[in-house]
């Protein structure tokens, strides 16, 4: 079956309603040849004149009148579903969210995003899943939404955008030994430390500052996640090294832990939210992606020292 043309409709629904082939001309900015010709093929295609001749006017056929209604309907339907692809009702909205970060991101600044989410599209989920090897998999066959990391993803159709940047400090309990001396890099490396990854794996930047200063730290426990790994360090002699703003998180559970900057240098890490172009012109996508965008900010500016 052979759609008919778009086009043709509009001009027929401007001729109609104009009654006019210089009026609906003028509607569409087209030159009255061009209408006249266009006006050819609407009869060709409906096998009706649609508009004659009456002195020196056109009016329209009794197959004109009767399609008339139809034809607006129809021309109206077919405006509103291109302008409905800028705008969603997040009131009604029903989707769930995929985001995949690691307990770092969600702890810190999944609350707040989720609290705006609540208020602005309570029918929506938002679900967080792991960190995983196939992210650009997942993102490029829509199982997931967005992909928070410091690492750039491998599928260059991916789309980036920078969240905020971070850096590392030190955090152990309040009456660890540590503090009863200046803090080195020497001294910092004599205690067990803990090491977040969550393919097991040890070593990392902080080994690569300490052995150029001819100094090698023991990596004592492997903890998948940050905020786990702050409760064990109430009890035990362990240095945990975490980006600054997950201390946001230890004085809201008023943990008793303190925090130290590192005495060796590392390198500044960006976070970056990820999403496949599929998703980059849907609205409740790319509201999704503002509000992310935004929670993060106001969360990254909370957790900054004063």
């Amino acid at each position: 079956m052979q759609l008919p043309d778009m086009n043709l409709l509009v001009a027929l629904d401007a001729l109609l309603d104009e009654g006019s082939v210089v009026g609906a001309a003028r509607r569409m900015n087209l030159s009255p040849a061009a209408m006249s010709r266009t006006l050819t093929r609407i009869r060709e295609a409906v096998g009706d004149p649609i508009l004659v001749r009456a002195g020196r006017g056109l009016v329209p056929t009794p197959k004109a009148l009767q399609l008339q209604g139809q034809v607006r309907n129809v021309v109206e339907q077919a405006a509103l579903l291109f302008r409905s692809a800028d705008q969603v009702d997040l009131s009604t909205l029903r989707r769930r969210f995929s985001v995949r970060a690691n307990d770092f991101f969600i702890g810190v600044y999944g609350g707040r995003l989720f609290d705006t989410m609540e208020r602005m599209a309570p029918l929506c989920e938002l679900c967080f899943v792991p960190e995983g090897n196939t992210d650009d998999e997942a993102l490029r066959e829509g199982r997931l939404d967005l992909r928070v990391s410091n690492t750039m993803p491998a599928s260059p159709e991916v789309k980036v955008q920078n969240l905020f940047s971070t850096t590392f400090v030190g955090l152990a309990r309040q009456d660890h030994p540590l503090f009863d001396d200046e803090i080195t890099a020497a001294r910092f490396a004599s205690y067990s430390h803990i090491s977040i990854s969550r393919r097991g794996i040890a070593r990392g930047p902080i080994d690569t500052a300490l052995n150029a200063q001819g100094l090698e730290r023991r990596v004592a426990m492997i903890a998948p996640g940050f905020h786990g790994a702050m409760f064990m360090l109430t009890d035990s002699d362990l240095l945990l090294p975490v980006p600054k703003e997950a201390l946001l998180s230890a004085t809201r559970l008023n943990l008793p832990l303190r925090s130290f900057p590192l005495p060796i240098s590392l390198p500044t890490l960006v976070l970056a939210q990820s999403w496949h172009p599929r998703f980059d012109k849907d609205p409740a996508h790319k509201w999704l992606r503002e509000t992310l965008r935004e929670s993060c900010h106001a969360t990254w500016l909370e957790a900054q020292p004063t």
